[in-house]
Formats: C-alpha cells, structure tokens, sequence
C-alpha cells in the first residue's frame, strides 16, 4: 500500500444495521471509542460528504470518508454488516463492508492514496471473498491487515 493508514484492531466490528444513516453513525462512533475523534464532528463531515454523491464503492462496498483537522493521518474504522444496506451505490448493490476514512484536514493527495489503497484492495476477487467470508471482526482486522503488510512490504 503506497499510503500509511492507522486501522487498530478496535475499530474493526461487525453490525446489524437497516439503513445507510445508521453505518455513518456507527463509524462515527468507532472514530470516538477507539482513536478519540469526537463524533459528532466525524459524523457531520461523514454526512457533508455523502451530501455531495453517494461513497458507495459498487460491489457491496461503501467508503464513507471525510477531512478533520483532529486526525494527523489517514485513519480507519470498517463495518462488515450482517445484512446488505442500501447505499446508493452506483451499481445499486447493497453494502456489506463499510470503510470509514479520516484524514488530515490538508491531506489531499494522502487522503487520495488513501481512497484508491482501499479501492484497489476491494477489487481484489480473492479479498472480496474472504472478506465476506470472515465470521468475525477479529477475522477481518487480520485479513485487512495481512493484506496492507503484504503491499507494504512489496
């Protein structure tokens, strides 16, 4: 991966939610409990953003993403939902793994990177797969770290 994310173990959970306000929500929560962003601030910049056009990926995946000042680098917090929610993607697939991202609020290219390092890995058929595969949080904190060490060290 050409970009360094912080992803902690913590901020990788599994959920039952109904509806797309509900994974902004609960991404903007992990951003507080686990790399003490306040929410609130996570959640209004989550929502600003999907204001502009949906952060539906396509193929069951969705980056919801948005600039603080708070964050000194690209942070991460994942969803894997366990049921599809409606996202708007383009693709009209429902989302099964939400990818929240916070970078630095001047971080444009970093902020880039960072959306293209988790693009290119969601268009992996062999991730995609295992991801959904994965019967736990745990499972998908080590797939997705294995994966960003394994680009790393390339």
């Amino acid at each position: 991966m050409d970009v360094n994310i912080n992803l902690l173990a913590e901020a990788v959970a599994t959920a039952r939610i109904e509806e797309k306000r509900q994974i902004l929500s609960k991404l903007s929560d992990l951003f507080a409990s686990v790399y003490g962003l306040d929410a609130d601030d996570v959640l209004e910049g989550l929502e600003q953003r999907e204001a502009l056009g949906s952060t539906g990926f396509g193929r069951g995946v969705a980056i919801p993403h948005c600039r603080l000042s708070t964050v000194s680098r690209p942070t991460l917090a994942v969803l894997k939902l366990e049921t599809p929610v409606d996202f708007k993607a383009a693709d009209a697939v429902p989302v099964t793994i939400a990818f929240g991202l916070v970078s630095p609020e001047n971080a444009g290219a970093t902020h880039l990177h960072a959306l293209a390092a988790i693009s290119r890995l969601m268009r992996d058929e062999h991730m995609m797969s295992a991801l959904s595969e994965a019967p736990d949080a745990e499972a998908v904190y080590a797939l997705l770290t294995n994966q960003f060490l394994q680009r790393d060290a390339a």
